[in-house]
């Protein structure tokens, strides 16, 4: 099981600096005259020189990027050209907006998807036709446009959740996970419909395998198999799809947390791009793709728990 875990650590690893790499390449060949934006369309041709050489844009491609690997390695990701402020504290401030919003979204549609999958399974006939529906009306359906009706129907007509803002956890728990509903759950959305189908096709493949019938001849009642042997083989497909749902969630936070005026990640990312600040969408990219190997190594432990021969694998 270590080396199973070493592998998937190293795999990671390597796609963290692939990332950040070839994140750090394609900015370098924006064009864009950072240090002209920072100064302004009336900053003279020295005073941009003089800002170009203090950002270290002056500097070979090379050593600029030796530079910051070297402090990002070191847990430094730099500072903001345009504010001053420490990436990490930018990081630090809009993350645990994005992770809460994400990981609610990630808990209702797995909860969701488990029990409509399992339902449209097991019943078939107008449940499962009802779940296919709705399964691809939410998948069609835009992450944003979801996020607009709830808005106005639960938060601005009906008054039942606040409509913008965010509050911490540690400030007020009960407003916090008022302000994390709407924006949660027009993210799991796509989620639940994506992942139901999943369960519900490889629910009706285990279900009609031999061991099944094998544990029905026992007599063993149908929840007994259901919850207890053919979800557990079921499983994995299942949180396949839903790990990638997981990476699509993040990538959706950003139009989501537009709409609901929410200081996340995806809020820092998109401005950051606008300006050209590169150390903060550098810090923004890392970050993010730390977090989907953390999530992909989570997978493949409990793919290993789930079934021992994907260990030897």
């Amino acid at each position: 099981m270590l080396a199973f875990l070493f592998r998937r650590l190293a795999a990671g690893a390597v796609l963290v600096v692939v990332v950040a790499t070839t994140t750090f390449l394609l900015l370098s060949l924006t064009g864009t005259d950072v240090a002209r934006n920072i100064l302004g369309e009336t900053a003279t041709q020295s005073a941009v020189t003089a800002k170009r050489h203090e950002l270290g844009l002056d500097q070979p491609l090379v050593e600029r990027y030796w530079h910051w690997a070297e402090h990002a390695l070191q847990g430094n990701l730099g500072s903001s050209w345009f504010t001053g402020e420490p990436v990490n504290q930018s990081l630090t401030d809009t993350l645990p907006v994005t992770l809460s919003i994400v990981l609610a979204g990630m808990l209702v549609a797995a909860v969701l998807s488990v029990t409509l999958g399992t339902a449209a399974a097991l019943r078939g006939g107008w449940v499962d036709r009802v779940v296919q529906f709705a399964a691809v009306l939410g998948t069609a359906v835009p992450s944003f446009l979801i996020a607009l009706v709830l808005a106005v129907t639960l938060a601005v007509q009906l008054g039942w959740l606040p409509a913008t803002g965010y509050v911490a956890l540690g400030d007020s728990p009960g407003d916090w996970l008022r302000s994390i509903t709407l924006p949660a759950l027009s993210l799991a959305v796509a989620a639940t419909a994506a992942t139901a189908m999943q369960v519900r096709g490889a629910l009706i493949d285990v279900l009609r395998a031999d061991f099944v019938r094998t544990l029905r001849a026992r007599g063993l009642t149908t929840r007994s198999v259901v919850f207890r042997h053919a979800l557990r083989n079921a499983a994995p497909p299942a949180l396949t799809v839903l790990a990638l749902q997981f990476i699509g969630l993040i990538g959706g936070a950003v139009v989501v947390e537009k709409v609901f005026g929410l200081p996340g990640i995806g809020t820092l990312a998109n401005s950051a791009a606008v300006r050209g600040d590169a150390p903060v969408l550098l810090g923004t990219v890392v970050v993010t793709v730390v977090i989907v190997v953390a999530v992909n190594l989570l997978l493949d432990i409990a793919y290993g728990w789930l079934n021992p021969k994907v260990r030897i694998s």
